[in-house]
């Protein structure tokens, strides 16, 4: 597995156990409440069993926590029939991942995080999955800087 990739499959660790654990991408007011950031720093300093976090995947992190009002927006827009509540929780986390790196970083060409997703979801979700993440973030593709303004 590539370098990116597996730095992809560990920000999906995160994001997933963000979403799992109910955690906001911004600090309530006084700080208290658990956060987004918050479980980026804990899995930075205490990785656990795996090695330390790749700076990709740290980069991933923050970008989604960044702008996950947006991303969820758009995708709330693209998912006809399905609120992101009603979708598996992998496949949020996926698709928040994924437009991330379609919208907002210049470096991953479209189809590279078009296909990286299909293989997360591939190995970690249902059989189902890849073809509505495939059509959601062809459309998001499609639609490109546009989804910005």
């Amino acid at each position: 597995m590539a370098a990116r990739s597996k730095a992809r499959k560990r920000a999906l660790d995160v994001l997933y156990e963000a979403d799992q654990r109910a955690l906001g991408a911004a600090a309530t007011e006084g700080g208290a409440a658990p956060t987004l950031m918050g479980l980026l720093a804990d899995r930075i300093l205490e990785p656990g069993t795996q090695a330390a976090l790749p700076e990709y995947s740290v980069q991933i992190v923050e970008g989604v926590s960044e702008h996950v009002a947006r991303i969820d927006e758009i995708l709330s827009t693209f998912s006809q029939g399905w609120t992101l509540a009603r979708m598996p929780a992998v496949d949020r986390a996926i698709l928040r991942l994924s437009t991330w790196e379609i919208l907002y970083n210049d470096e991953v060409p479209d189809a590279v995080a078009i296909d990286e997703a299909l293989e997360l979801a591939r190995a970690l979700s249902t059989d189902d999955s890849p073809p509505f993440i495939n059509g959601m973030l062809g459309r998001i593709a499609q639609y490109g800087s546009d989804l910005l303004d």
